[in-house]
């Protein structure tokens, strides 16, 4: 994990705390760095702020396979594959998909 990007990420929180693109990246450093309890927070978080922030929810279903808890990845791929539906992000509901059929 770099301590220098979560620094910076940190203080864009403090001026923006609604900003989920920060809170996606602060994610996706704590999954780097394999902290997968830390990194499902702040996917949680992103998607909090940001309902149809679709790569969260396959980011989180990640770090939840990483942690090998299956079946609660394969939930929040569904549920973001209904978000991506909604948002009509074609590109999401793709690599959703895929990524539900590799799990189930």
């Amino acid at each position: 994990m770099s301590q220098g990007r979560i620094e910076l990420l940190q203080k864009m929180l403090e001026e923006d705390p609604s900003d989920a693109f920060c809170r996606y990246g602060m994610a996706q450093e704590y999954l780097k760095a394999g902290d997968t309890v830390a990194a499902v927070a702040w996917f949680d978080k992103t998607i909090e702020v940001d309902i149809d922030y679709c790569y969260a929810y396959y980011h989180k279903a990640r770090a939840l396979q990483l942690a090998q808890r299956l079946d609660e990845a394969c939930q929040c791929l569904r549920v973001g594959l209904e978000r991506a539906r909604t948002a009509g992000d074609s590109h999401a509901i793709s690599e959703i998909s895929s990524f539900l059929d590799e799990l189930t």
